[in-house]
């Protein structure tokens, strides 16, 4: 079972997330409103995979992911947002984010996105 964070400023979007998740891989263990809460929950967690919104108060999803890769390399970031533009999702991908899913999401490409994380991981594992 992998633990999961729901990192993301809109209420709507993590109560989303929360229902569409694959309850069968992941076990929610924490959800974040702004990168800060994100960070000090990442150390109290310890999360395998976190979905990370870009834009948000305090700390944005960019320096998050950041924080995250340092406290945890093996962490897994799904970056769900709709910041779409090629720049961003690149900067994101080089900070360590594994995958980007732009907002609106359907369920198939979320749960899709998540199981990718999970590959990333059993791939990492089996080497």
């Amino acid at each position: 079972m992998y633990k999961l964070m729901i990192v993301d400023d809109s209420n709507i979007i993590r109560k989303r997330i929360e229902r569409t998740f694959d309850k069968n891989q992941l076990e929610l263990v924490a959800v974040a409103v702004d990168g800060a809460d994100a960070i000090e929950k990442c150390k109290q967690f310890s999360p395998d995979v976190v979905t990370m919104d870009l834009t948000m108060p305090n700390v944005d999803g960019l320096e998050c992911i950041k924080s995250l890769v340092t406290i945890k390399p093996t962490v897994n970031i799904l970056v769900v947002s709709a910041l779409s533009d090629k720049a961003t999702g690149l900067l994101a991908i080089k900070y360590g984010a594994r995958g980007f899913i732009c907002k609106p999401f359907s369920d198939e490409q979320l749960i899709e996105g998540l199981n990718k994380m999970i590959r990333f991981d059993l791939a990492k594992k089996s080497k």
